[in-house]
C-alpha cells in the first residue's frame, strides 16, 4: 500500500493560514446575514441603541406582521415575480440561440458578429439616450422597459458560446445533419437536453438580477401599483431617513415620541421586508447548486 505524503513544515503553515483565512471569510460573510435576521425579529429599540449586535434580543415578529398586511409589500412581491420569471424566460431565449449560433465553426460572420457584441461591452449611450430610445418605442411605464433593454449580456453570450464549443463535440451536429436533422431541431432536441448545466448558470445570473434590478423600475415606471418589491424597500428606507431626520428637529416632545416611534416601526419592517425580499433566492439556490458548480468550471479542464 502507497504511504501518505508527508506533509512539510511549509505545507502545514500554508493550510493553517488558509483555515484562518477562510474563518475570516465565513465571518465577514456571515455577520451581516446574522444580524439582519436577528434584527429582524428584535425590538427596533435595542437594535438602534446597538444593544442587540448579534443575537436576538426582546424577539417581536410584529415587522413580519405589518410587511404580510403591507398590500404594497404583497404588490411588489407579485410584480417582482413576474418580472423575474418573464424576464428570464426572454434572455434565455436571446442568450442561448445567440450563443449557439457563434459556437458554430461553419456559422459564416461569426467572428465579426462577436466583435460587434465585444463593443457593447466597453461602449454605451449612457442613462439619457437609454430612456430617450425607451421612450420613443412606447415602453415607458410598462413591464419591458425593464426587460428588453437588458435582453441579454455579452458576457453571458461568451460564457455560454465557451460551453457550447467545449461540450457539444463537432460529430454529434455533423451525425445529425447527415440524418437529416434541421439546424433548429437540432438546438431545440440535441443541444438543449445537453445543456442543463448553462441553462442553469445562466437562469440564476439574470433571475437574481432581475430580482434585485430597482434602477430601471425607478427611471422607466411611473405607477406605484408597477413597482417591484426592490422600490418598495427603497420607499421604506427613504421614508425611514426622513423620519428620522424630522424627529431630530422636532421641537415638541409628543410629536418628536410619535415620529420616532412611527422610525422604529419603520427599522422593523426594513429588516424584515430584507428577510423576505432575500429568501426566495436562498430558498432556489440549493436546487441549482449542482449545476451552477458545473457551469461556473466551464473551459477550466482542457484535452
Amino acid at each position: 500500500m502507497a504511504s501518505a505524503v508527508k506533509e512539510t513544515r511549509a505545507d502545514k503553515v500554508f493550510v493553517f493560514c488558509n483555515y484562518i483565512y477562510l474563518i475570516l471569510a465565513f465571518i465577514v460573510v456571515a455577520y451581516p446575514i446574522i444580524y439582519i435576521i436577528s434584527a429582524s425579529i428584535s425590538d427596533p429599540k435595542l437594535v438602534n441603541s446597538g444593544e442587540m449586535w448579534l443575537f436576538p434580543k426582546g424577539i417581536t415578529f410584529e415587522g413580519y406582521a405589518r410587511v404580510f398586511d403591507n398590500a404594497k409589500i404583497w404588490s411588489g412581491y407579485k410584480n417582482t415575480i413576474i418580472y423575474t420569471v418573464v424576464g428570464t424566460l426572454v434572455n434565455l431565449i436571446v442568450t442561448l440561440p445567440a450563443a449557439y449560433a457563434l459556437s458554430r465553426k461553419d456559422f459564416v460572420g461569426r467572428n465579426f458578429f462577436m466583435a460587434m457584441f465585444m463593443v457593447t461591452m466597453f461602449f454605451g449611450g449612457g442613462l439619457v439616450p437609454g430612456y430617450l430610445l425607451v421612450k420613443n418605442l412606447g415602453l415607458i411605464n410598462s413591464m419591458w422597459a425593464l426587460i428588453l433593454p437588458g435582453a441579454a449580456s455579452v458576457w453571458n453570450i461568451i460564457v455560454a458560446r465557451t460551453f457550447f464549443q467545449s461540450t457539444i463535440p463537432n460529430e454529434l451536429q455533423e451525425a445529425a445533419q447527415i440524418d437529416g436533422c434541421t439546424n433548429m431541431r437540432l438546438f431545440i432536441k440535441i443541444v438543449l437536453p445537453l445543456s442543463a448545466p448553462i441553462i442553469a448558470v445562466m437562469a440564476l445570473f439574470y433571475g437574481v438580477g432581475h430580482w434585485n434590478s430597482y434602477f430601471g423600475a425607478l427611471i422607466y415606471l411611473n405607477e406605484e401599483a408597477k413597482y417591484p418589491l426592490q422600490m418598495i424597500l427603497r420607499q421604506i428606507l427613504v421614508l425611514q431617513e426622513m423620519s428620522a431626520e424630522t424627529t431630530g428637529a422636532a421641537v415638541n416632545s409628543s410629536v418628536a415620541a410619535a415620529l420616532n416611534n412611527k422610525a422604529e416601526v419603520a427599522s422593523l419592517i426594513k429588516y424584515a421586508v430584507i428577510i423576505v425580499s432575500t429568501l426566495p433566492v436562498i430558498v432556489v439556490y440549493p436546487f441549482l447548486q449542482r449545476y451552477f458548480v458545473q457551469g461556473v468550471m466551464i473551459g477550466s479542464v482542457k484535452g
